[in-house]
């Protein structure tokens, strides 16, 4: 056999290259994005808030667990005088954050955003007007010291007249093993509280991905939390030394029941199985 058929032979019997599934290839940050955050929304419920409480502007803001620095980028896309501080203690989210989200603005506003790789408890920044601690991740603190120190460094950190904005979550779902499943386009995102332990508040909770071609990405974020309650938080904030603590809760449609995606100032709220909420802390 000559040397070309030997060539022709091994092509022929080579093994076609298996094709990567849709999970294989997938960025889960990016899925996070598109499935989690809705910074707009954020953005604009933070900034009339702030305004209605203080009449005037907040210019600068510091996001606490920033993740992929989503809002830092979007608060300094609003408005030439904004600026932001992004802190997370994870070099691999921010690195991420910083070529896939800081590159998409502009060359003068990505001047106006830095990010630090930091624990929050030993940060130490010029004041801000505004503090972020959104997506539940100051769940991470499992005992009231922890938690209070952190809110007390954040109170710290602000203008005489900042804010620190938080989300909560709750209802008697979250206190259940239960999954979560919502379709989104190209795939469906799934949260799972996998466990929770009523004695010490602890939870393990998980994010999973599922794709048209059957693949999976499985636990492409875990979180151990402590479940804080509303009363719990809101003690925290005073005892922090915050003198008012607002709780800001979704209004419903009076014909429908379903939340309209406008919060207001309450003092009570739905015994719903589920709800997302606002808590406002004014130095």
């Amino acid at each position: 056999m000559s040397a070309v058929t030997e060539k022709i032979e091994a092509v022929k019997n080579r093994k076609p290259r298996k094709k990567k599934s849709i999970a294989e290839t997938a960025d889960r940050h990016a899925l996070y994005e598109k499935s989690v955050q809705s910074v707009d929304v954020e953005y604009k419920f933070v900034s009339k808030t702030f305004r209605k409480l203080r009449r005037r502007r907040p210019r600068h803001m510091r996001e606490d667990f920033c993740g992929t620095a989503g809002m830092c980028c979007e608060w300094v896309r609003r408005d030439s005088r904004n600026t932001a501080v992004g802190v997370d203690i994870d070099p691999e989210v921010l690195a991420w954050g910083q070529k896939n989200n800081l590159s998409s603005l502009k060359p003068e506003a990505r001047l106006r955003v830095r990010l630090l790789q930091q624990d929050v408890c030993r940060l130490e920044t010029k004041p801000v007007d505004v503090v972020l601690a959104m997506n539940f991740s100051y769940q991470l603190f499992m005992t009231r010291d922890k938690l209070g120190g952190y809110l007390s460094k954040v109170r710290e950190s602000l203008v005489r007249d900042g804010i620190l904005f938080m989300d909560a979550f709750g209802g008697y779902d979250a206190y259940r093993e239960i999954k979560e499943k919502t379709r989104h386009k190209g795939f469906r995102y799934t949260w799972e509280q996998q466990s929770y332990n009523p004695i010490d508040g602890h939870m393990r909770c998980h994010i999973h991905f599922d794709f048209p071609d059957g693949s999976k990405l499985k636990k492409a974020f875990s979180y151990v939390w402590r479940m804080w309650t509303l009363p719990e938080l809101r003690e925290l904030l005073e005892e922090a030394g915050f003198s008012r603590v607002t709780v800001y809760w979704e209004e419903s449609d009076p014909g429908t029941g379903e939340g309209t995606g406008v919060y207001s100032p309450a003092t009570r709220g739905s015994a719903d199985p589920g709800w997302v909420c606002f808590l406002v802390a004014e130095k």
